[in-house]
């Protein structure tokens, strides 16, 4: 199985697939502490232009807002709502609010940037 060049997929295709959250900006908690149980994912499902997954907790769904490397999380978006232990859960979706572009480096490594501060890193699943 060969991979395809990096020039044949465009910026929005390299997201299809589902990521796992290693890594989150959130001064004064450590990932550990946030999501000791379940850790995020998000799922990008390009052709029908749809986002879903979960917050270690609750699962979510919503339109996809994406033009090149600009992304938003700022339109509603359908969650359940379950009762989560811990403040993981505000934390991830405050932070995807934040979020105003992407960027996916050697096909496994997914960054959500606010300006120009990485503030949350996921990984292929």
């Amino acid at each position: 199985m060969s991979a395809k060049p990096a020039a044949a997929v465009s910026p929005v295709e390299s997201l299809e697939g589902t990521w796992v959250l290693n890594y989150l900006m959130a001064p004064g908690k450590s990932f550990d502490e946030l999501y000791a149980g379940k850790k995020p994912e998000i799922t990008f499902e390009i052709k029908e232009n749809r986002f879903s997954g979960n917050t270690g907790c609750n699962s979510f769904s919503g339109k996809l807002n994406v033009d090149g490397h600009k992304i938003s999380f700022r339109d509603p978006y359908a969650m359940t709502r379950m009762m989560c232990q811990g403040e993981g859960e505000s934390v991830f979706t405050e932070s995807l609010k934040k979020v105003n572009t992407y960027a996916v480096s050697d096909g496994n490594t997914l960054n959500f940037i606010s300006g120009d501060i990485a503030m949350m890193r996921f990984t292929r699943k």
